[in-house]
């Protein structure tokens, strides 16, 4: 009983603090537009967000560790279900906070120093031409690539294998389980929003659908933990 309580308050902690995050980067950093500008401009509203900012990213990147844990703890829960679709769930929820808190932690620790050396005053032209190719660099590889992509499709499968091991277990409705792994395939979908031809400016179907299909994850793990906490 002690494991369903806790699994169940991380599952309403993570998407709170997720959001919350994610809310916070919108309104100081007008993120993940942002990202798509000149890394000039990115680095100066970075300088601008001071320590704060540099706070919040750190936040929302501790939000992939709670992932990582949640997917750990959950089988615990999930009373009933196919022991070894929870091992693999276990497994691929790891790894999908893996993936996100590498993706992510760049800010907090290598853009302050790059955002710094961007502003000194005896900064030459070419120094900043190697600022430019080390952030973009960083951004396409750890951002796109790894936080983005294998975070994405990780998330993804992750939330479908959980949502076939609600349709098992006798705690959780069925449904929650049909919602469960509705949200994964969309993920996993909104995955290759830069992959193949959409490599340069992004698959514009992906970047519609990757915000719905988050808030729909995030209410569906706040249901998910309430349901685990009703007698």
């Amino acid at each position: 009983m002690t494991e369903i309580i806790a699994t169940a308050v991380l599952l309403i902690a993570l998407p709170l603090v997720f959001n919350a995050a994610f809310i916070g980067l919108a309104i100081t950093f007008d993120y993940p537009d942002i990202l798509r500008r000149p890394t000039a401009e990115v680095l100066e509203r970075f300088r601008r967000g001071g320590s704060r900012l540099v706070l919040l990213w750190w936040v929302f990147a501790l939000t992939a560790v709670l992932l990582a844990v949640l997917a750990g703890i959950l089988p615990f829960a999930l009373l009933g279900a196919e022991s070894t679709l929870l091992s693999l769930g276990s497994v691929v929820g790891v790894l999908a906070g893996v993936v996100q808190f590498l993706g992510l932690i760049r800010w907090p620790f290598l853009v302050p120093y790059l955002a710094r050396a961007d502003a000194e005053a005896d900064a030459t032209p070419a120094r900043r031409d190697t600022i430019d190719v080390v952030f973009q660099s960083f951004n396409r590889y750890l951002g796109v690539a790894v936080g983005e992509h294998l975070g994405l499709l990780f998330t993804g499968a992750w939330s479908i294998l959980v949502g076939v091991s609600i349709t098992q277990t006798y705690l959780l409705p069925e449904w929650l389980g049909v919602v469960g792994m509705l949200a994964g395939a969309v993920l996993v979908l909104c995955s290759f929003e830069f992959v193949g031809p959409f490599e340069r400016a992004g698959w514009a179907l992906a970047a519609r659908l990757t915000p719905v299909a988050y808030v729909v994850w995030s209410l569906w793990l706040v249901a998910t933990g309430v349901f685990l906490l009703l007698p």
